[in-house]
């Protein structure tokens, strides 16, 4: 499991991001916040793209987004051709989005789900691997290069 990981939303999930920093930090993960960096209101595009670019340049295997639904940076994320990003609001989801998905990204609705939750779906997201074999033909067939 790589130890290096990208996280980003926007105003409304700024607060969990900073949280999931910190555990994340304390379970000896290399963080790259790439904002916001405050609760002021923004444009999530504006740091799911870099995010995302990111990963997709192998600088990072696997990245965290944050905002009120989860809705908005998914949508943004999803967007690149090299990412499959999970809205996410139970551990289940988190764990198939990457068993059966190969998820990539694992989004968080802020507004949705309590703190403690969304670090435990974080947790599991990146402790689960992909099964592969039948799912593995479906994933190769998301992409659409």
């Amino acid at each position: 499991m790589s130890k290096k990981i990208a996280i980003g939303g926007d105003h409304a999930g700024f607060d969990y991001k900073q949280q999931l920093v910190a555990f994340l930090e304390a379970e000896g993960y290399e963080v790259k916040d790439f904002g916001p960096f405050s609760d002021a209101s923004v444009d999530y595009p504006d740091y799911v793209h870099p995010l995302c670019e990111a990963i997709e340049a192998g600088e990072f295997k696997q990245g965290i987004v944050v905002c009120g639904s989860g809705n908005g940076v998914a949508i943004t994320a999803n967007k690149h051709q090299g990412i499959r990003a999970a809205i996410c609001w139970n551990k289940d989801l988190a764990a198939l989005s990457r068993q059966h998905n190969d998820a990539n990204v694992i989004s968080i609705p802020a507004r949705f789900v309590p703190y403690e939750l969304a670090q435990e779906m974080v947790g599991t997201f990146l402790s689960t691997e992909f099964e592969g074999g039948r799912h593995a033909n479906r994933v190769n067939k998301i992409a659409c290069r």
